[in-house]
């Protein structure tokens, strides 16, 4: 087996969440163009449709779910979904998620609790229902952020709260799991991509806070994510588990 075969994928079947827009889409071409059939998840059903398309378009299969992670039956569901029309899931992309920007004082109860339902119990369900059908060799990783080892500026605290929990959840699932199931798990933790949540931010700030933090000096490019998530999702990263993998463009040295 030559260096590069350690990054193909082919035959196995992957399970993305939040797989509508941004990096999960992304994600699912990447994994795709690496050889997988991917089951694709997220609550914007009709949009899945198109990120369907674009797999295909790779040679691979793909069907979609509609998924509200904060339910475990519906993670349940997405998992069963996949076991029925494919018999395994190798692969698990943690990616459904939220970003707000809410003052600490004036963040509601519910405001708060969303964003922890959605960004760190959904993950959880998702990997609970994989990890019960998932066989050795497997690979689980979920989608952090900078923003759970540092801060940019924003009141961000539900946030930055939920992805420095799935920073924490990684560790503990990989302690249990991978010398037990042999399933790795693994997270990465985007900087700043261009995506629909960064299109969110007001220029101002990407120009006058992001942009100075990031030695590389600009957002970072779907391919550079996507390169680092095949990376951890591949046997090329067969000896790591229990690792969150920054991808910020040099944000964490300054």
């Amino acid at each position: 087996m030559g260096i590069l075969d350690l990054f193909r994928v082919d035959g196995k079947v992957a399970v993305i969440t939040g797989a509508s827009s941004g990096l999960g889409v992304t994600f699912a071409k990447t994994l795709a163009e690496a050889g997988a059939d991917v089951v694709l998840g997220a609550r914007r059903e009709e949009k899945l449709a198109e990120t369907v398309s674009l797999v295909e378009q790779q040679g691979c299969r793909a069907i979609a779910v509609r998924t509200d992670v904060t339910s475990p039956e519906d993670c349940q569901g997405l998992v069963d979904r996949a076991m029925s029309e494919f018999g395994r899931v190798d692969i698990l992309v943690n990616n459904a998620g939220v970003g707000t920007a809410v003052p600490a004082t004036r963040e509601t109860p519910e405001q708060f609790r969303s964003v922890i339902d959605l960004n760190l119990n959904g993950c959880y369900w998702m990997a609970q229902a994989c990890g019960r059908v998932m066989t050795p060799g497997s690979s689980i990783v979920n989608i952090s952020s900078i923003l759970g080892i540092t801060t940019m500026g924003l009141p961000q605290a539900a946030y930055a709260a939920s992805k420095a929990g799935l920073i924490g959840l990684t560790r503990d699932l990989a302690q249990q799991w991978t010398s037990r199931k042999g399933i790795r798990v693994n997270a990465l933790a985007p900087g700043y991509f261009e995506s629909e949540m960064t299109s969110e931010f007001p220029d101002e700030y990407l120009e006058s806070t992001v942009i100075p933090r990031t030695l590389m000096g600009r957002l970072g490019r779907h391919e550079e994510i996507g390169a680092a998530l095949l990376f951890l999702a591949s046997d090329a990263s067969g000896y790591v588990t229990g690792l969150t993998l920054p991808v910020e463009g040099g944000t964490l040295a300054t």
